[in-house]
């Protein structure tokens, strides 16, 4: 799968960097970062709402959608796709794969806890 993002998201940035109006993405880049925020967030409710159906197949469509937002925003952000998954592998080193970054609030006590277990 991050050669397949990977690929994605260089596709992205090249359009972004031509600044060409001929397609999709690059109207989004146009619309500017307010505008990619609202896609990104209308896939990932589409998502939500396919899983509630359980329809797998409608699910991985708009997975696919989001992923394709997800880049365009973050090539927009100068986030890359290396950053995200370096950010995974530092969560996963303090909190195990599977867990999510705790609120702020709880967030000291979980760090103390994981420098007492490195």
């Amino acid at each position: 799968m991050k050669d397949s993002l990977d690929r994605l998201f260089a596709d992205v940035v090249a359009v972004r960097d031509a600044d060409r109006n001929v397609s999709r993405t690059s109207r989004l880049f146009q619309a500017g970062v307010q505008k990619m925020a609202k896609k990104l967030a209308e896939e990932a409710v589409e998502v939500g709402l396919e899983a509630v159906q359980m329809q797998s197949d409608k699910v991985i469509l708009e997975s696919a959608d989001l992923l394709y937002h997800l880049c365009v925003l973050w090539a927009a952000c100068d986030v890359t796709p290396e950053a995200v998954l370096a950010e995974i592998t530092r969560r996963e080193r303090a909190f195990g794969i599977a867990e999510k970054l705790p609120k702020a609030g709880k967030l000291s006590a979980v760090r103390s806890d994981a420098e007492r277990f490195r």
